[in-house]
């Protein structure tokens, strides 16, 4: 690869299986109004979670190189099954040419610094569970974090499918009322597309406990990078361009869902 500068004008990448990455993506442009936006909603292959890790890593470097392809200064990986299975392959892959984030280490920094000596729940996908990232990375602190982690596999091909609506209420209950949640204090959501539920979490839990949202503790670590990388575009226009592999009616709706404005998708699919 051709090593490039970077500038302050070229967008931020973002890429998920589906909609979830979108309350990264808004939390962002709240946040970062001036940031143009290249969103990669990888629909034909959702759910990530329930695939393998070499699939996850195809889907990832492709994307990450498609991404590069539209002068990404930041490339985000906001779904928590690809940074489980292919952060490391995909910083390896972009090189110098773009910074990489993942949305794990912002949330481990965040436990560090506000949940010591704490009992924490965590739901999240097959693939995030399995690999114990979250608990190695948590092991490390040595602050007294107990973590209690329960893969949820159906709930992000629901919400992809039924949005916020009550059809998830009974799939909440099933999952939540499980034994390893008992008792905690705060729970953080391990998928991008959970804080989309959030409030339903809190009611089921009574408002007892903290929900720990990854969107914006994301977002102010994005901005916290650019800033230090002297990247920030401050001029901008905040121009938001949205590709999907695979049309879907759920991911047009959950657009004007996180984006009050017409917004137009790009099918871009992965392979010919």
């Amino acid at each position: 690869m051709i090593r490039r500068m970077t500038n302050k004008t070229d967008p931020i990448g973002i890429f998920d299986s589906g909609i979830g990455g979108l309350t990264v993506a808004q939390a962002i442009v709240t946040q970062l109004p001036k940031e143009d936006i290249v969103y990669f909603g990888d629909t034909a292959h959702m759910p990530y979670g329930e695939k393998s890790t070499s699939a996850i890593q195809a889907y990832s470097v492709k994307i990450a190189d498609m991404l590069l392809k539209q002068h990404c200064k930041l490339i985000l990986i906001a779904c928590y099954s690809a940074t489980s299975a292919a952060f490391d392959l995909v910083k390896e892959y972009v090189g110098t040419q773009a910074t990489v984030m993942n949305v794990i280490d912002p949330m481990v920094h965040h436990i560090e610094q506000h949940y010591a000596n704490k009992r924490l729940g965590l739901i999240g996908t097959r693939q995030t569970v399995n690999s114990n990232v979250y608990k190695k990375k948590i092991d490390t602190l040595n602050n007294g974090v107990q973590l209690n982690s329960l893969a949820t596999n159906l709930l992000a091909s629901a919400i992809e499918e039924f949005g916020d609506n009550n059809v998830i209420d009974s799939l909440l209950a099933e999952y939540l009322s499980h034994h390893s949640l008992k008792e905690i204090e705060a729970l953080i959501l391990a998928c991008t597309h959970y804080p989309v539920v959030k409030n339903k979490i809190a009611q089921y839990f009574n408002h007892r406990i903290t929900i720990i949202d990854p969107s914006y503790v994301v977002a102010e670590a994005v901005t916290k990078r650019l800033e230090a990388d002297k990247l920030l575009n401050e001029k901008g226009l905040g121009h938001k361009h949205f590709y999907v592999s695979d049309y879907t009616e759920s991911f047009a709706s959950g657009t004007k869902i996180f984006f009050e404005e017409k917004i137009n998708l790009e099918h871009y699919p992965l392979w010919e």
